[in-house]
C-alpha cells in the first residue's frame, strides 16, 4: 500500500462507519488520522497506554490480547483489513485495558477522538454508526464466550474450521481448503486452547480423513464428514 497516494477521504468512505457521511465530513475526519506503519511483531498499544482514538486495519492482521499475571496470553480478536477496534473504550476517558500487536506487516489507521466526537455534536446520527459497530463487535464476542462455555475443544476447532462454509446436505460440497490467517498458537488461544490440544485436534481429523493439513492451509476433505463429526 502505497501511503503517500492514498485518498484518505475515499478510503474512509467504504467502511461501513463513515459511508454515509458527506465530503466536508470525510475531509474533517481524514484530517485527524494519523496512518502508520507497523512491522510484525509491533505493539500498537499496552494495557495502560491513554486511547485518544480509535483504529482502523488497513492491510494485515492485528491481535487484540490480554495477559495472565503469570504471562500467559489470551487471544481475544484478530482483526483483519477493513475492520476497526477500540471504539467503544475511547468514550470512557480510561487507558487500554488489553494489548495490540501487529500480526504481519500491517498498516493501521488511527481516528483521533476529538474528530469523532466533533462529528458526533455535528450529527447525532453518526453516534448511532458507531454504537452499531460497537453492538456488531459485542455480539460476537459473546458469541465467542458461548462457544468456549459450551462446546468442548474439538467442536471449537472444527466450528472454526467450518465458519466460512454453508453446510447444505442437498448440494454437498465435497473438498475445499482453509488457510489459516495466523500462527496454530495464536488460534488456539483465540478459542481458548491450549497449542498442543489444538494440534491434537487437527491430526486426530487428519487420521479419521476428514481433513489433510500443508501447513496453514487445512484441506478439508468432507465438509458434511466433518460438520456431522462436529455434532457427535
Amino acid at each position: 500500500m502505497r501511503l503517500s497516494s492514498l485518498d484518505i477521504p475515499s478510503y474512509l468512505s467504504v467502511l461501513p462507519l463513515f459511508h454515509e457521511m458527506r465530503p466536508a465530513e470525510l475531509e474533517r475526519i481524514a484530517d485527524a488520522c494519523v496512518i502508520r506503519r507497523c512491522a510484525r511483531g509491533d505493539e500498537i498499544f499496552r494495557v495502560g497506554d491513554p486511547c485518544d482514538g480509535f483504529h482502523v486495519v488497513m492491510s494485515g492482521q492485528v491481535k487484540l490480547y490480554a495477559l495472565s499475571p503469570s504471562g500467559n496470553e489470551k487471544v481475544i480478536e484478530i482483526i483483519s483489513p477493513g475492520n476497526t477496534f477500540a471504539e467503544a473504550l475511547m468514550f470512557t476517558g480510561k487507558p487500554y485495558i488489553v494489548s495490540a500487536q501487529s500480526l504481519s506487516d500491517s498498516v493501521v489507521m488511527t481516528v483521533k477522538k476529538e474528530a469523532v466526537l466533533s462529528e458526533i455534536e455535528r450529527d447525532p446520527r453518526f453516534s448511532m454508526r458507531m454504537l452499531a459497530g460497537i453492538s456488531r463487535r459485542l455480539h460476537g464476542l459473546v458469541q465467542d464466550v458461548e462457544s468456549a462455555a459450551l462446546h468442548s475443544g474439538i467442536q471449537r476447532v472444527i466450528g472454526y474450521l467450518l465458519r466460512d462454509q454453508a453446510i447444505d446436505d442437498d448440494t454437498p460440497v465435497q473438498e475445499t481448503t482453509v488457510s489459516l490467517p495466523v500462527s496454530k498458537a495464536t488460534i488456539a488461544s483465540l478459542l481458548s486452547l491450549t497449542p498442543e490440544y489444538f494440534s491434537r485436534v487437527l491430526r486426530e481429523l487428519e487420521d479419521g480423513g476428514l481433513i489433510a493439513i500443508d501447513r496453514r492451509d487445512i484441506r478439508i476433505l468432507d465438509v458434511q464428514g466433518l460438520s456431522r463429526y462436529h455434532l457427535q
